[in-house]
């Protein structure tokens, strides 16, 4: 480990101007946001003999417009204890069981379903693109789109993807489309930033895990409408419902969303139903099944791409449908003792078709024709079984889990005379433990797993974690973890038009190492900061080789930097969020050292009763190569809703979206030029 960290200081030196550009960004923060909280220290002297007019929020003894610092301050306060509870969140990907989120080590982001309905969000990606550290490559930046995702500078493949559980990367390339994932079924998103392999196996870059809603208890049922409509015809439309008919509860989503393509023939469909059903044979036991079916038909937009044999002008779609249905039991067979038991199975039916849209006199093609098809069929089975142990100051996890996955590749390019059909599969199992004992203000989670997979082989994924609770609002958080990913099927097994299988391929591996510091101030403002180093050996070339034509294992990537983010409590129902990741990449060779920067800005306005007002900016810089893509702008975007209550439990909510506001041209590595400035109204309503 010495020999990890000995060039440490050498490797840092070239980050150092990002570090201090991030660092002045992070004082800055402070410096705007901390007046604010003196402000409101000052305030707390006031009198407190308002409170018939706290509850209706009417002024007292100041004029038609103004509010009585008392009036103020008794809002505020209800703010801050909610701004604060949801700080105080159990959550489950850490250790595959629910434990307080001030209890984990690993750098987690946690997205809740408010978030999501507040920035009246169509997508998963949508939503995770505003997440600190996470990078979008948006694959056609329109109203619905696929996309590969990216955290802390890793690739796709090395960031795994999780719905309750159940991985959802394809088995093909190891990328995860949250395109057949809709986000009306959400009730939360983990965020694991880095390697979880001791709990989840392959990952390197970091765990996504979409955690969707619980079945209704209640005889009379609940639910949402949500309906939008936008420019290019653009419309999301959707409906829950939950509650509980006799012994069981259910919760039951449909919705579709659809647009004409807000440019370059990008129109797309995707349509989804979902159904989540619990019953408790048993007092202390509960089973819960989910079903879920989604397709996509997705177009790519038209493309000019220039080539030594003349301009190849070609437009297509894609086709993606997903099949999920999952079993679980949990059975509580002593106070302390919990048995989880999970079985599941994921389906991906992808098709892809891109045809020429003018002849080519060279290649001998006319419009029309075929320039590339494929079809993907991706198939995954898996289960588990644990146990876990809730005991006064520990909280313990054993499991076993075992999956089985295939995947079936057919390519034709006509205009290059090459097909490909190719067939692949593999069987894995692991075994995982891990343990939280909390000591004092001390929480420690040692962790380890062993993992088979009859293609690659065997890993073995150490980790240890701790966190001191040194106040009421303040957290330090060290881990170490060793992780790694598999090669892909697609690497290993498939090989056919574009490269060559590679059969003695092996895994990426590396250690992480992390720490970082949350607090408050003046229980006002919570500041979070995160440094962060990734050591990965053998890594995975981004291209196959020139000249075996297979994907290889190349030598070592460092990816090192920086998360520093600062939220203000509500001060007057208005609230600011500021953060920076910055990211930097020093590879081996053939690859190039890269610098990866995001920031994000936002102001949120929210009286939790008739109106709510968001403006949000984001900006990437991937130091992307010469001529590929358009980085380094802040996308602007902004929303308002209104609120009415229609009585009864019910209620409506009117918003209004504008999207791109400045119309910033922005790329990346794959995706198409944003749209420019768009616009979409909508309307939900609850009862």
């Amino acid at each position: 480990m010495t020999n990890n960290w000995k060039g440490i200081n050498e490797e840092w030196s070239c980050a150092r101007p990002a570090l201090r550009r991030g660092l002045l960004w992070w004082f800055f923060a402070l410096s705007l946001l901390l007046p604010g909280s003196v402000a409101l220290a000052q305030e707390k002297v006031a009198p407190e003999n308002q409170d018939a007019a706290s509850e209706t929020g009417a002024p007292v003894d100041a004029g038609a417009d103004a509010v009585s610092p008392a009036v103020a301050m008794e809002g505020s306060n209800r703010d801050l204890l909610m701004f604060w509870e949801e700080k105080e969140l159990y959550v489950q990907t850490a250790t595959r069981t629910a434990k307080p989120i001030s209890q984990v080590a690993e750098n987690m982001e946690v997205i809740t379903a408010k978030d999501i309905e507040d920035m009246n969000a169509h997508t998963v990606d949508e939503v995770l693109s505003k997440v600190p550290g996470v990078f979008v490559d948006f694959e056609t930046n329109d109203f619905n789109s696929g996309g590969q995702l990216h955290i802390q500078g890793s690739a796709s493949r090395h960031v795994t993807v999780l719905v309750d559980g159940v991985v959802w990367n394809f088995v093909s390339d190891g990328h995860a489309e949250t395109c057949s994932i809709p986000v009306g079924i959400i009730d939360r998103i983990e965020i694991i930033k880095g390697p979880a392999s001791s709990t989840w196996g392959s990952g390197l870059g970091g765990v996504i895990n979409i955690i969707t809603k619980n079945a209704g208890d209640s005889t009379i049922p609940k639910g949402m409408a949500f309906a939008s409509y936008g420019q290019a015809n653009s419309r999301d439309f959707n409906a829950q419902l939950f509650g509980k008919a006799g012994g069981v509860g259910y919760f039951l989503y449909a919705g579709r969303l659809a647009s004409d393509g807000l440019a370059n023939h990008r129109n797309s469909t995707s349509d989804s139903v979902y159904g989540k059903f619990t019953v408790s044979p048993l007092h202390d036991m509960d089973v819960t099944f989910t079903v879920g079916y989604s397709t996509s038909d997705l177009g790519a937009g038209a493309q000019h791409n220039p080539s030594p044999v003349g301009t190849l002008d070609t437009d297509g779609g894609i086709n993606l449908t997903a099949f999920h249905a999952t079993g679980a039991l949990d059975y509580r067979f002593s106070p302390k003792f919990t048995l989880k038991a999970e079985m599941n199975t994921l389906r991906y039916d992808f098709k892809a078709e891109t045809d020429f849209t003018s002849p080519n006199d060279i290649l001998g093609v006319s419009s029309g024709d075929i320039f590339n098809k494929a079809t993907i069929r991706d198939r995954a089975t898996s289960g588990n079984l644990r146990l876990v142990y809730t005991g006064d100051i520990q909280t313990a996890v054993a499991g076993f889990e075992a999956s089985d996955g295939s995947e079936t590749n057919d390519i034709l390019m006509p205009w290059r005379k090459r097909t490909s059909d190719v067939s692949a599969g593999g069987t894995r199992w692991a075994l995982f433990s891990n343990d939280t004992v909390t000591l004092g203000n001390f929480a420690i989670t040692p962790g380890i797993r062993f993992d088979h997979d009859s293609v690659s082989g065997n890993y073995v994924s150490p980790s240890l974690g701790t966190t001191y609770q040194f106040s009421e609002h303040s957290i330090a958080r060290v881990s170490i973890a060793k992780g790694f990913t598999r090669p892909t099927f697609a690497m290993t097994s498939g090989g056919g038009v574009f490269w060559l299988a590679n059969p003695g391929l092996t895994a990426e591996q590396g250690w992480s190492y992390q720490g970082g510091v949350e607090s408050s101030v003046l229980e006002r403002v919570n500041l979070k900061g995160t440094l962060f180093r990734h050591d990965i050996d053998k890594a995975i070339s981004d291209d196959p080789d020139r000249t075996t034509g297979k994907y290889i294992n190349v030598g070592k990537i460092v990816r090192q930097g920086y998360e520093v983010s600062a939220e203000s409590a509500p001060l007057y129902n208005t609230s600011l969020k500021l953060s920076n990741s910055y990211v930097h990449i020093s590879p081996d060779a053939p690859f190039r050292t890269i610098n990866n920067y995001s920031y994000q800005v936002g102001v949120k306005y929210d009286d939790r009763k008739a109106w709510l007002g968001q403006l949000t900016g984001t900006y990437l810089k991937w130091d992307l190569a010469d001529g590929v893509g358009r980085d380094g702008y802040f996308v602007w975007d902004a929303n308002l809703n209104r609120r009415f209550s229609l009585g009864n439990d019910r209620s409506a909510e009117l918003f209004f979206n504008v999207h791109n506001i400045f119309a910033a041209p922005y790329t990346t590595l794959v995706s198409q030029v944003n749209p420019g400035r768009w616009v979409e109204g909508g309307v939900k309503l609850r009862f």
